[in-house]
């Protein structure tokens, strides 16, 4: 009878730890987690701080000197 009873307390520890890492881990379905969510997209995407982006060399153009 020992053995069952150790038995149910293993398997409600471990549905117990099943439940909290599921409420953990969830996504949140609200509209305001949704906009949250593409604001942090968009900063980023955005280019602050990296100033105005380069733009590579039309081919066959070199930058410089070569080696040699």
């Amino acid at each position: 009878m020992t053995a069952l009873i150790f038995l149910g307390i293993a398997l409600a520890v471990s549905a117990l730890g099943c439940l909290v890492l599921w409420a953990r881990t969830r996504q949140p379905r609200s509209m305001d987690a949704h906009i949250r969510d593409f604001a942090r997209e968009l900063d980023a995407l955005s280019p602050r701080g990296r100033g105005v982006p380069r733009r590579r060399p039309p081919r066959g153009q070199s930058r410089g000197p070569g080696p040699g």
